[in-house]
C-alpha cells in the first residue's frame, strides 16, 4: 500500500475545519440578517420619536409617552434575549404609570435604543461577512458609557416605582388563600435591585475583557471586515 500523500492529508484536515466552522445555511442566515434588520430599524424609530418628542415638547419630561407602545413591541419582540429589559418595561414601568414620567426612564431609554441600533447592525452586517470597523468599535466602546448609564436609569425607576407597590400592594398575594401561598412584590423588587450589586461588575468587567481582546491592535483600526 503506498503512503498516503502529505498534500492530501492536509487538505483532508482543512476540509473537516472548514466545516467545523460553517455558519448557518442560507435559510438561517436571511431569518436572522431579516430579523436583525427589522429590530434595527424599531430601535431607529424608538430614537427618532424620541428627538421628535423632545423638539414638540421643548422638555425631556414625559418623553416616555411618545415611544410607549413601540419600546413595548419592540423590547417584548427579544424576550428571549434581554428577560430583565422585558420585565422592567411590563412589570415596573407599565404597571405602574406614576413612574413613566420619571428622568430615570428616559436616562434607560435613551442608553437601550442606542445599545439596540449598534447591537443590531453589528449583528447585520457579521451575517453578511461585511462589518465595518466604525460599527465593531462602537459595539465594543460605547457600552462603557451606555451600560452605567442604563443600569442607573433602571434602578432610579425601581426605586421610584417602591413607594407606589407598597401602598398598593400591587402582584402581592397575602395570606390566607387557598393556596397557602404568599408573595410580596415590593420585597422582590428590592432583591432585583439588590442583585445588580455582583451582577453589575461581572458584566460590566467582562464587556472590558472583550473589548480588549477584539480590539486589542491598534493597527486593526482602518480595517473593514
Amino acid at each position: 500500500m503506498s503512503a498516503p500523500v502529505a498534500g492530501t492529508s492536509k487538505a483532508t484536515h482543512s476540509d473537516v475545519a472548514a466545516k467545523k466552522k460553517k455558519g448557518p445555511g442560507a435559510l438561517a442566515t436571511a431569518y436572522l440578517v431579516i430579523y436583525n434588520v427589522v429590530m434595527t430599524a424599531g430601535w431607529l424609530v424608538i430614537a427618532v420619536g424620541l428627538v421628535r418628542a423632545y423638539l414638540a415638547r421643548g422638555s425631556y419630561h414625559g418623553l416616555y409617552y411618545s415611544i410607549e407602545k413601540p419600546l413595548k413591541f419592540f423590547q417584548t419582540g427579544a424576550i428571549l434575549e434581554v428577560m430583565s429589559r422585558v420585565f422592567l418595561t411590563w412589570a415596573v414601568t407599565h404597571s405602574v404609570r406614576e413612574v413613566q414620567s420619571e428622568d430615570s426612564v428616559l436616562l434607560f431609554v435613551t442608553a437601550w435604543t442606542v445599545t439596540e441600533i449598534i447591537r443590531y447592525s453589528f449583528y447585520t452586517f457579521s451575517l453578511l461577512n461585511h462589518l465595518p470597523y466604525l460599527i465593531k468599535w462602537a459595539r465594543y466602546t460605547f457600552f462603557i458609557v451606555l451600560y452605567p448609564m442604563g443600569v442607573t436609569g433602571e434602578l432610579l425607576t425601581i426605586y421610584a416605582a417602591l413607594p407606589y407597590v407598597q401602598k398598593t400592594g400591587l402582584y402581592s398575594v397575602t395570606l390566607p388563600n387557598k393556596y397557602n401561598f404568599s408573595f410580596d412584590y415590593y420585597t422582590f423588587l428590592m432583591l432585583i435591585m439588590i442583585s445588580y450589586i455582583p451582577l453589575f461588575p461581572q458584566l460590566y468587567f467582562h464587556m472590558i475583557r472583550q473589548r480588549k481582546k477584539v480590539l486589542g491592535h491598534a493597527g486593526d483600526y482602518s480595517k473593514v471586515e
